[in-house]
């Protein structure tokens, strides 16, 4: 964890999901960052969040792990060899008000322990990660589920596109967008965060 040096999220990356929060379907990814004071481990350990700022909702997503510099004409096999389910934490209600004003949502994305991660296990390639699944169970009842073969934009195209923008560096890190089904946490729920129904991660959530 403390050799990530760069979160990149995406957002809008699942068609089910632009539609239960009534977006608009992006010509190009849309590409927004959390702090590295976001991250925290899916360890089995209590997870503390903000209380009284409104509703503060789950986002599990994939997220890889860049194994090499980016460099033009490289393959998503070239540059990836961990991955882990990863929570992009959102302060629902601040995010809103933000986006109604026109302002960036870093206040409702970037909050300590905003980007919760399981432990990194092998990227199994890009065509046969399409074929695989991910959730997230809250107190045993499953939540979110999705496959990312349903990305609208794909692990190349994301990658090509940070990279040219922005740059991509060795150990740094991509969310790369939820499913639908997000929804509030509460204090004391359990999660449990699953790559084809095997757990790689899980927490227990602690407002204050």
């Amino acid at each position: 964890m403390n050799t990530i040096k760069n979160i990149f999220c995406i957002g809008r990356n699942y068609s089910e999901h632009i539609k239960e929060l009534h977006n608009e379907t992006p010509e190009k990814p849309v590409v927004f960052n959390k702090p590295t004071h976001a991250l925290v481990k899916a360890d089995g350990r209590s997870i503390q969040l903000p209380n009284g700022q409104g509703e503060i909702h789950h986002e599990v997503e994939v997220v890889i792990k860049l194994a090499r510099d980016y460099e033009v004409g490289s393959t998503v096999d070239d540059l990836v060899e961990k991955m882990a389910i990863g929570l992009d934490l959102t302060l629902r209600d601040v995010q809103q008000t933000l986006k109604d004003q026109g302002h960036p949502w870093l206040l409702s994305k970037g909050f300590p322990n905003s980007a919760v991660l399981s432990r990194f296990i092998r990227f199994p390639g890009m065509e046969a990660s399409k074929q695989q699944s991910f959730s997230l169970l809250v107190n045993d009842k499953k939540v979110q589920h999705g496959y990312m073969k349903d990305m609208l934009f794909d692990l190349h195209q994301l990658i090509t596109y940070i990279g040219t923008n922005f740059g991509l560096k060795k150990d740094d890190v991509i969310f790369t967008g939820t499913p639908s089904g997000v929804g509030p946490l509460h204090d004391g729920d359990q999660l449990s965060l699953k790559w084809n129904d095997a757990e790689v991660g899980s927490c227990s959530i602690e407002m204050k």
